[in-house]
């Protein structure tokens, strides 16, 4: 059991560690809202809707019903990632209620990390796998999302860093670990 002067020893080292993060953090806030051009304010708007459960949730819909045979298998990985990835998401928040660079304080919608990050990047993962020729387009897009919740000060760079992270590790572990497997089990068909 960890007693009083290592339990301190060892908060301390954590947030001496946290130091350079979160000043980056700040630099790169500071740095895209000077920078920030009114052009592309419905662009990254567009982004960042784009990212949102409700508007995702339609294109796998688009997904399982326009993209042939393997669309629905497709549309059903990507929920499976994005569900474990979103659960992460949302524990951590709850863990760390950290304010948002707009000021924005509910614990119920912390900054860290973010959940539009980590569900376009666990898409990217999936769509990857499906349509690999692509992967660049799908890559882009993710971080188009992820960097227009920067731009719009809704995150900091840690945030969005962190939830594609989760996103991309998830969609990665159950594609590798769990469809991947299933596959090489079922029989193949005869045709």
């Amino acid at each position: 059991m960890i007693g009083g002067p290592q339990l301190a020893l060892r908060v301390g080292l954590i947030l001496s560690l946290l130091d350079p993060i979160v000043s980056l953090d700040s630099r790169v806030q500071q740095a895209v809202q000077a920078a920030r051009p009114t052009p592309f304010e419905k662009v990254m708007e567009g982004a960042t809707g784009a990212g949102r459960k409700d508007r995702l949730f339609g294109l796998l819909l688009v997904v399982a019903v326009a993209t042939g045979a393997p669309g629905p298998a497709t549309a059903r990985e990507c929920l499976m990632a994005m569900i474990p990835a979103t659960l992460t998401v949302e524990g951590i928040k709850r863990l760390v209620p950290r304010t948002r660079p707009d000021g924005d304080q509910k614990p119920s919608n912390a900054s860290f990390p973010s959940s539009h990050a980590a569900g376009a990047f666990a898409l990217a993962t999936v769509f990857t796998r499906r349509w690999s020729k692509l992967w660049p387009l799908w890559f882009l897009a993710a971080a188009l999302v992820a960097f227009s919740r920067l731009y719009l000060n809704r995150h900091f760079l840690s945030d969005v860093v962190v939830g594609a992270m989760i996103g991309l590790g998830w969609a990665w572990a159950l594609g590798r670990w769990v469809f991947d497997r299933a596959r090489e089990r079922a029989p193949a068909r005869q045709e």
